[in-house]
């Protein structure tokens, strides 16, 4: 009965075209089969490039893989030109840095790292490409630098002494190395525009209170180190002075524990990602200049975030995300993070009606104050029952305004959501309402004789019926008799009545007794339709005895 409706429904509504979710322009994950783990991202040149247990997994800018790697002995770290033409992976299966020609994904060169054990965190400024290395748990490790100008590039060490492979970020002249996995937790800060590299100084860590460093990065210039330490957030240190010059978001707003920091090419973007035992994990952009949070949002799954994987690409962001209890491994997109935001109301006009149209107003809004001009939406339609409709095309007024009408097919809470897909300036955003509908009113009449006999056969009729030219509801009626005599009053049921094509049905009944019989029949509704009932009284007198003559 409801499919029968639906279906007439549909075909009158101006062309719905059913879809699972709407198209496009939606933070993604994206599983990478055949891993066992991941370590690291970097992105340039329109891919991004995820380093695994054996190989180095390449997706596009939309997330989706399109080739691996293979022939490397557990690659971690990542480091990539910015033009995206040449990828290095730190191997610490076999120590050493494996240079890949993006375009062919053939190895062009080794460079042997023998001496400096387990090779594991990378950071590139122009020519020359910083290593972190160390095996965990000891203190012998340290920092040492590339010169990738050279065919053979000979290791000049920076740093010694540290434990484990420490974090390494470099920009212009100053590189920062800070220890993992030992607290507190401090960032030593060197001039290497010499050699030996010039200690400038140490961020103290009991001093500031850092514990946990999960990630680091260093602006272009080298003038800013940006530190994440669970215990104090995302924070900007100047490598000259070697204060903090500003902090990324507060401790009572962080969703979860920072694990993860990159800055957008441009410099103008501070973006964090969050883990923790009670979120899933979330994204957080902020302006670099003022630390204003300029967006946020989180993944919904049961992944939880591998810090220090952050990367931007253009306006998205990218991180891993590991389900170690399920063997599942991702690539976390957010997209348009970094693009001023623009915004979408949508209101439903009160006393929405199962198929009866009804009114959606809404505007696209930008963050600047601009005029948005003709934009397309995309409108869908969820029913209670998960189905989902998308809507004819709705395009926005010059003013960012819309309307929108819809007859939806049933009752109860209905969700409508409405998407925009972004543009090259403006980061794309959706915005959903759900609407109470009521089901379409029905009504019942119910006629029959006012007296009769007791023994003789009765019937009765009637009409179930809808306002308006709308679909009758098929199925069936129940039906009792409320019998009332001296002795009180008895119901009993009868069999249900089916209704005919137009709404209409009939029913005999033949009363035993005498007494004051009232006849009820009910329609219990549906999905659409409300629930009506009506009834009827009859009289019934005793039984008529037959005449007889008497000789």
């Amino acid at each position: 009965m409801i499919g029968s409706v639906l279906a007439s429904t549909l075909v009158a509504g101006a062309g719905l075209l059913a879809t699972s979710t709407p198209a496009a322009a939606r933070d993604t994950t994206t599983l990478i089969e055949g891993v066992t783990g991941l370590a690291d991202t970097a992105a340039a040149g329109g891919r991004v490039f995820v380093s695994a247990n054996d190989r180095i997994v390449i997706a596009d800018g939309r997330g989706t893989i399109t080739g691996v790697i293979t022939g490397l002995a557990n690659p971690t770290g990542l480091a990539v030109t910015p033009d995206g033409a040449r990828l290095y992976a730190a191997l610490t299966g076999s120590g050493e840095v494996a240079e890949i020609d993006t375009a062919t994904r053939a190895v062009t060169r080794r460079i042997d790292l023998a001496g400096y054990p387990s090779p594991e965190n990378l950071s590139l400024a122009g020519d020359r490409l910083w290593v972190g290395y160390g095996v965990k748990g000891s203190f012998d490790g340290g920092v040492l630098g590339l010169d990738l100008s050279v065919p053979a590039p000979a290791p000049v060490q920076v740093a010694t002494r540290m434990y484990g492979a420490p974090m390494v970020a470099a920009g212009g002249d100053t590189v920062v190395a800070g220890e993992a996995g030992i607290n507190p937790g401090s960032l030593r800060v060197y001039d290497v525009r010499t050699t030996p590299a010039t200690l400038r100084g140490t961020v103290s860590g009991s001093q500031h209170g850092l514990s946990n460093l999960t990630d680091l990065t260093v602006t272009p210039d080298g003038a800013t180190a940006i530190s994440v330490f669970a215990t104090s957030g995302f924070d900007a240190w100047d490598t000259t002075t070697l204060a903090k010059v500003r902090t990324y978001g507060t401790g009572a707003e962080y969703p979860g524990s920072p694990g993860a920091v990159a800055l957008s090419a441009d410099g103008a973007h501070v973006a964090g990602a969050f883990y923790g035992s009670m979120y899933s994990p979330y994204a957080t952009v902020y302006d670099a200049a003022t630390a204003q949070r300029t967006y946020q949002t989180n993944v919904t799954n049961n992944a939880s975030l591998r810090t220090g994987s952050l990367s931007v690409l253009g306006d998205d962001l990218f991180a891993l995300q590991e389900d170690r209890q399920r063997n599942r491994y991702y690539l976390w997109r957010v997209e348009g993070a970094t693009l001023p935001a623009s915004t979408l109301t949508l209101t439903a006009a009160a006393g929405a009606t199962a198929l009866e149209p009804f009114a959606l107003t809404g505007r696209l809004a930008f963050a600047d104050g601009s005029t948005p001009g003709a934009q397309p939406l995309e409108i869908t339609r969820t029913l209670p029952d998960g189905t989902t409709a998308l809507l004819p095309g709705v395009t926005t007024a010059a003013d960012g305004t819309f309307r929108v009408t819809d007859t939806p097919p049933v009752g109860g809470a209905v969700t409508y959501g409405a998407l925009w897909d972004g543009s090259p300036t403006f980061r794309w955003s959706k915005v959903t309402t759900t609407v109470e509908v009521t089901r379409h009113a029905t009504t019942l009449t119910l006629t029959g004789p006012a007296t009769t006999s007791a023994g003789r056969p009765i019937q009765l009729s009637g009409v179930l019926s809808t306002a308006g030219a709308v679909p009758t509801p098929a199925g069936s009626l129940v039906v009792w008799r409320d019998v009332t005599t001296r002795s009180g009053t008895t119901s009993t049921d009868l069999p249900p009545v089916r209704l005919a094509a137009d709404g209409s049905f009939t029913f005999t009944d033949t009363p035993p007794t005498s007494g004051q019989y009232r006849y009820h029949v009910r329609f219990d509704g549906d999905a659409t339709f409300a629930s009506a009932h009506h009834s009827h009284d009859t009289s019934v007198r005793g039984a008529i005895v037959g005449t007889y003559s008497h000789r």
